[in-house]
């Protein structure tokens, strides 16, 4: 019996060492899936993303970063099919009002005082939600504008106004082409696409005087404005832009511009922290901006847009999906970036305070400039004549993903010399209306 009895002892001394030890053990990581796109911003996040999980020990971040075309292409076949690849995804303005009403998204209620979401800029909440709820907190926020190498005008002795126009923004073009010498007079998206190229010339449509949808649904690229505005946007790249313009996107068209190899670039208010950055930037001193060109009318010839991080309802870490993206969007993530790139590079167009930091101020003289192209763009009027649709340099409804790409390809397949300009549009033109009419939006 006292040998029985010594046996229980030690049996429940080691027991109770086991349990201590497996006590002492560290708690596993969970695994957080994010997906972003592969701009610079995004390429930062992801280095910075090591402060996150140093102070979140039992959070691990797992990161694809995808060219935009892609992560496009994979964060909506994820969402759809409710394969749950993803623990938060970076989408957009398109996105996050439409995936909210169908409850594919997890609302962005209940932030934490601290995170400040009154901060957020109102144009931009109100682009991310739905019914007055926020589906995705903004990671930048971005209009579009003019940049323009300030040397060589002077070289040329002409003026950037501060608002362009399309007519005079051609001349400059002709008259600051240098191909033998390596410079371009224009930089323009023709990376097929449409958040890509499409995103871009539906700015031109809009202040040309046109729209992708009359007021009954049928489609309008046959009409006389898209084929000016088309027209004039494949002259000019072939005239007067880079060999292979059909290829360059944001990215390719960014390290055009920031080495010295385009005089004007029109694209994303985002590229402006980038050109104006010494370390990513041969012309970072050499850079003058101006608004987004306008033609007949300004109605949509500057756009809104905001790379966001939602969460799918399909995530299985949603508390802790959700602390990383209030991290990456929070205030201290943009005193985190300033340290490390300085005030000019922080994400811009989310944050009032940002534009009420002296450093800021200081460092980004196109900052003021920025903000308010993202508050005055409309995406309820986006066009001269009325459309049923909202969104400025896209149709707000689902069907516009499919279709705005292809019209994209015939358009790419114009300025590449495969077809022309009126069988890219003809071409689109069945294809939006098909879109659509067998969606049941034509009455």
């Amino acid at each position: 019996m006292q040998r029985n009895a010594r046996f229980t002892r030690r049996a429940l001394a080691a027991g109770a060492l086991a349990l201590g030890a497996v006590a002492a053990l560290p708690v596993s990581a969970a695994t957080i899936t994010v997906a972003v796109v592969n701009n610079p911003d995004m390429i930062e996040m992801k280095k910075l993303s090591s402060d996150f999980e140093k102070s979140n020990p039992t959070i691990k971040l797992n990161w694809v970063v995808l060219e935009e075309n892609v992560l496009r292409q994979r964060a909506t076949t994820d969402i759809t099919t409710k394969s749950g690849q993803f623990d938060v995804m970076m989408i957009g303005a398109y996105e996050a009002p439409q995936w909210g009403k169908r409850g594919w998204l997890t609302p962005m209620t209940g932030l934490p005082a601290s995170y400040d979401e009154n901060d957020v800029i109102k144009t931009v909440r109100d682009s991310l939600s739905y019914n007055g709820t926020l589906y995705a907190l903004p990671f930048y926020a971005e209009s579009s504008m003019t940049f323009y190498r300030k040397d060589l005008f002077a070289a040329k002795g002409l003026t950037m106004p501060p608002k362009p126009t399309y007519d005079q923004i051609a001349q400059f073009a002709d008259k600051l082409t240098d191909k033998a010498n390596g410079t371009y007079g224009i930089c323009l998206r023709g990376k097929a696409g449409w958040g890509e190229n499409m995103a871009y010339l539906t700015t031109v449509v809009n202040t040309f005087g046109g729209r992708w949808f009359d007021e009954k649904w049928h489609a309008q690229l046959t009409s006389p404005e898209w084929k000016k505005a088309v027209t004039f946007y494949v002259d000019l790249l072939k005239k007067d832009g880079p060999p292979g313009a059909s290829s360059n996107g944001f990215n390719e068209n960014l390290t055009l511009m920031s080495s010295g190899k385009c005089a004007m670039w029109i694209d994303a208010t985002v590229a402006a922290g980038m050109l104006y950055n010494k370390s990513q930037s041969q012309v970072a001193d050499k850079i003058g901006f101006a608004a987004a060109p306008t033609e007949v009318t300004p109605n949509g010839s500057h756009w809104l847009w905001a790379w966001s991080l939602a969460i799918p309802k399909t995530s299985k870490q949603q508390d802790d999906a959700k602390k990383f993206v209030e991290w990456a969007t929070s205030k201290d993530y943009i005193k985190l970036v300033a340290k490390d790139e300085g005030w000019a590079s922080v994400p811009p167009g989310t944050r009032e305070s940002t534009y009420n930091t002296p450093a800021y101020v200081q460092a980004a003289p196109f900052g003021e400039f920025v903000l308010n192209a993202i508050r005055t763009a409309d995406p309820n009027h986006p066009t001269a004549k009325p459309v049923p649709y909202t969104g400025v340099q896209f149709v707000g409804i689902p069907e516009f993903q499919s279709f705005g790409t292809v019209v994209g390809q015939s358009i790419s397949g114009a300025l590449a010399g495969q077809m022309t300009v009126d069988q890219a549009l003809a071409a689109g033109n069945a294809t939006a209306d098909r879109a659509v009419r067998e969606a049941g939006y034509q009455k």
